[in-house]
């Protein structure tokens, strides 16, 4: 099985411009802000709990870049909250926010004729109410400022019918995204990465379904999972050149795997 490149880029693509990543405190949060930072961006990280975890992040990306980083903390699973999260940001990095990343997107496979009406809420008010918020929030200091980059988290459930309200949410992100795309230019790009089963959560979701990795890697041609740092990545490149004129994109990575075969 081929192991995921591992590569950081060198030039300073995204210079003092001003990110936040929501649910940025650890996991891929925490890789997307790492990312953003190589490239010069000043990250707000932000935490709901994990106030630890956080500081010690924005820590390491000083120790990385010599930037101030910062850490913001907001409860997003309730969507009244973006707007002091976004609030909080600008204030900490003294301007208005530039790139935005949606990361934060709680999970659930109850089948849907089960689910709690609480946990359907949840799941969907935790991505998709609170990416539409925060995209509210910042688009008119990116407009003011003339230039904004959008991303939003979607996933290989998109693809697939089986995969209940998260599936139903993920696919809601990418005509969300699509439809930000025609509504926001020409200052602001919106794109989406959704990635598939990432490598690093494989323990977490075999606790749902022991057999989904097994059988994930059976149907991706590539032959392996996507790791955090990839996404990561893709999502930090995405927000600078030669990507200017990308947008409305919806970017699987995922090896293959939603491709459908008969």
């Amino acid at each position: 099985m081929n192991a995921p490149v591992t590569s950081t880029p060198t030039e300073p693509t995204l210079r003092d411009r001003r990110a936040l990543v929501t649910g940025s405190s650890r996991n891929l949060g925490a890789e997307i802000a790492r990312s953003l930072a190589r490239r010069g961006a000043v990250v707000a990280v932000t935490y709901n709990e994990s106030w630890a975890e956080a500081a010690a992040l924005t820590a390491e990306l000083h120790t990385m870049t010599g930037i101030e980083h910062h850490a913001v903390q907001a409860d997003l699973s309730d969507p009244d909250r973006v707007a002091g999260m976004v609030d909080a940001a600008g204030e900490l990095m003294g301007g208005p926010l530039e790139i935005l990343v949606n990361n934060h997107g709680p999970f659930a496979m109850d089948p849907f004729h089960l689910i709690p009406s609480a946990e359907f809420d949840r799941v969907m008010n935790g991505n998709l109410t609170v990416a539409l918020r925060a995209v509210q929030q910042v688009v008119p200091g990116m407009r003011s400022v003339g230039w904004g980059r959008i991303v939003n988290l979607a996933a290989g459930s998109a693809y697939v019918r089986n995969h209940s309200v998260y599936g139903l949410v993920k696919s809601a992100i990418c005509t969300l995204t699509e439809s930000l795309a025609l509504e926001l230019g020409p200052e602001i790009t919106v794109n989406a990465v959704a990635p598939g089963q990432i490598s690093e959560s494989a323990d977490d979701i075999a606790d749902i379904d022991p057999t989904f990795v097994d059988r994930s890697l059976a149907h991706t041609p590539a032959g392996r999972l996507v790791s955090r740092q990839e996404i990561a990545e893709i999502v930090a490149s995405v927000c600078g050149p030669p990507f200017d004129l990308l947008n409305g994109a919806v970017i699987p990575v995922d090896g293959g795997w939603r491709l459908n075969r008969f």
